[in-house]
């Protein structure tokens, strides 16, 4: 059973997990096109975090920022390695659709590297629906940068 928590950033595993992710990002992305947000960056009145877990272990973590009614932007999306390649991304989207829903947003975008080191997310997120589309919000056409959406019922 996968138990979620809202906001949990002091937990250590949560800490440290969010770290190696800002950390991986920052490397793989060209300066001027990593898009990654740091743990204070996060932790903003406009974005809502979860960490999932698994029998008392971290799965992973995603968060949620409003961009504008009805519209938002997943950020942070990281599955723990002991995780990985087990289909707990899919898992980690779920619940964060599901949680979008809750909030009334019908349409979710997302940006993600262009480079190989992404292929695994870009997957991912085809395997979840999510299009190619034009930047939005704040950002720019970037060739490191790809950009995705998708709309989401809320019955």
């Amino acid at each position: 059973m996968i138990k979620t928590i809202e906001g949990n950033f002091d937990h250590p595993e949560v800490n440290e997990l969010l770290r190696k992710h800002f950390i991986e990002l920052r490397k793989a992305s060209p300066e001027g096109s990593a898009h990654v947000l740091d743990i204070p960056g996060l932790k903003v009145s406009s974005i809502k975090f979860w960490s999932l877990w698994e029998d008392d272990k971290l799965m992973g973590c995603g968060a949620l920022k409003f961009l504008d009614k009805g519209h938002g932007e997943f950020k942070s999306i990281r599955v723990h390695d002991v995780y990985r390649n087990k289909g707990n991304g899919i898992k980690v989207i779920k619940h964060l659709i599901e949680e979008a829903k809750k909030l009334n947003i019908k349409q979710i975008s997302i940006e993600t590297g262009a480079g190989k080191f992404f292929e695994p997310a870009r997957k991912l997120f085809q395997k979840c629906k999510f299009k190619p589309c034009e930047p939005f919000a704040h950002y720019k056409k970037d060739i490191n940068s790809l950009y995705l959406t998708k709309f989401i019922d809320n019955d």
